[in-house]
């Protein structure tokens, strides 16, 4: 069984990479609706939509522009998250994303952070390099 550190994971912006990633999540879920009838003796649901959300959370680089100045809130933009890295063989994450929030943190005795939620349309991919 295989396991990573998340040391080699990268998030880019078609094929520019965000600089200066910190973390990063992908949510995936899927709607149900209950099948289950008046003669049912455990509820049963039938699977619907899938749906994905994530946030990328960086240290400020007001320089990177096109990568974290290219999320701009409301913008769709495609993303490509590497979990292991991006070398050839590497399983990552790729969809079309809408930037739904954007937010700067700033500290007394930290790095400044910028943090973006997107909502994927048309749900994620999961492939390899």
């Amino acid at each position: 069984m295989a396991t990573h550190t998340g040391l080699a994971g990268t998030v880019k912006v078609g094929s520019d990479a965000i600089s200066e990633i910190v973390s990063f999540s992908i949510d995936e879920t899927n709607d149900t609706v209950e099948s289950s009838n008046l003669s049912s003796s455990a509820k049963t649901y039938k699977a619907l939509r899938k749906d994905a959300t994530g946030t990328i959370e960086c240290h400020w680089d007001e320089t990177d522009t096109n990568g974290q100045e290219a999320l701009d809130v409301g913008s769709e933009v495609t993303l490509n998250l590497y979990p292991e890295g991006s070398d050839s063989g590497d399983a990552y994450y790729t969809g079309t994303a809408i930037i739904t929030g954007a937010s700067v943190g700033v500290t007394l005795d930290g790095i400044i952070s910028r943090s973006f939620t997107v909502q994927f349309t048309g749900g994620l991919t999961h492939t390899t390099v």
